[in-house]
């Protein structure tokens, strides 16, 4: 099924939306391109869902416009919106089978023959086989996949998926991540999935905008804003983060030179939000390394000096908590490539490349 040509940019301007003295969503404006994935990724009471529930139509806007494309839907019933929305719930009719409940939208359009596009549809979502069966007797992620054809047979410009994947098992979760992006990249509709999970928001989506407090933090693509965060929030939400707060003593090159607690750590200026004054520095744990104090690191490297608090296997590798010099505990992802594992006790050096590190505004206490 290949996209339709009615599929457009979403368009938010100026957004608003409050509840008596309490501001939810505050003068957010962005483009979702058209035919794009992008995920709306926040912690709770962060503003995400109430925008997304302002573009279905289920809620008034304070302020501000919703175009699709050129066309101002802010002020339109949410039937008449070219919107769907797949919720966690799915809400699928228990009494119909799965063929019926894909058919139910063409059918209340006075669609007479359906046969062929639910057919198209479940195909879509390698469902063909269970098209009679009723929903409880699929699986949460047949139940999900379901909600999605329903929606999508449709061809709505957007469609919305709010936590849908929510009640399932990680496991599920996990799969449904991939079904879900193999369905959108098929039919070429616009989602725009709201979540709090980052690992979810980052497997499927090509655009990730982190909400706080009604506002847009940081918006791209995966990589370069896990790579690269731009506030001390999204640091610490999309992923783990490890920081000291310092000073920039210097610059050599095009590298800042900080100091902090006694030592002196190094990062790219193309890296750091702050060229001077007090400044946080930053790393994530996977790009650390680990070894016993006394061990031989790089000349270049930032290191830290400590003691292992805690060292948990995964399998693929071990997590280590470390007990810094000025009092912060780290961690310290170590990818297993021998069986030596460190103690707690042990006093280690944690070391990484400059250009692994960010610097970022120090956040202004609460």
């Amino acid at each position: 099924m290949a996209a339709t040509d009615s599929v457009q940019d979403l368009h938010l301007v100026n957004l608003v939306k409050s509840f008596g003295d309490f501001v939810a969503v505050d003068d957010l404006t962005l483009t979702i391109p058209a035919g794009s994935f992008f995920a709306l990724l926040g912690p709770s009471g962060c503003g995400k869902t109430t925008t997304l529930r302002m573009v279905a139509g289920l809620e008034d806007p304070t302020g501000g416009q919703i175009l699709l494309g050129s066309t101002d839907i802010t002020n339109e019933k949410s039937y008449k919106r070219h919107v769907n929305t797949v919720f966690q719930s799915y809400a699928l009719f228990p009494h119909l089978d799965i063929f019926e409940n894909v058919a139910f939208g063409l059918r209340r359009r006075r669609i007479k023959d359906v046969t062929g596009p639910v057919t198209q549809m479940l195909d879509l979502v390698e469902l063909g086989p269970m098209a009679r069966r009723k929903p409880a007797q699929l699986s949460g992620g047949q139940q999900q996949r379901v909600a999605v054809a329903r929606a999508l047979i449709n061809q709505p410009g957007v469609l919305l998926l709010d936590e849908p994947l929510g009640a399932l098992d990680l496991k599920l979760r996990r799969q449904m991540q991939i079904e879900l992006k193999r369905i959108q990249t098929e039919v070429g509709t616009t989602f725009v999935h709201v979540t709090h999970d980052q690992e979810e928001a980052m497997t499927m989506a090509d655009t990730v905008a982190v909400m706080n407090r009604g506002r847009i933090e940081q918006m791209g693509p995966p990589v370069e804003i896990y790579e690269l965060p731009r506030t001390a929030f999204v640091a610490n939400f999309l992923g783990q983060s490890n920081t000291v707060e310092g000073s920039v003593a210097g610059k050599s090159g095009d590298d800042l030179v900080v100091s902090a607690y006694g030592a002196s750590f190094t990062l790219p200026s193309a890296r750091s939000t702050r060229t001077d004054g007090a400044i946080l520095v930053g790393v994530r744990p996977e790009k650390l390394a680990i070894v016993a104090s006394g061990a031989a690191v790089p000349d270049r490297h930032n290191r830290v000096t400590g003691k292992v608090t805690d060292a948990s296997f995964t399998g693929v590798s071990t997590q280590y908590l470390v007990m810094t010099s000025w009092g912060d505990e780290w961690m310290v992802f170590e990818q297993n490539r021998s069986a030596d594992i460190l103690r707690p006790g042990d006093e280690v050096i944690v070391h990484w490349a400059p250009e692994h590190t960010f610097g970022l505004d120090v956040p202004a206490a609460a």
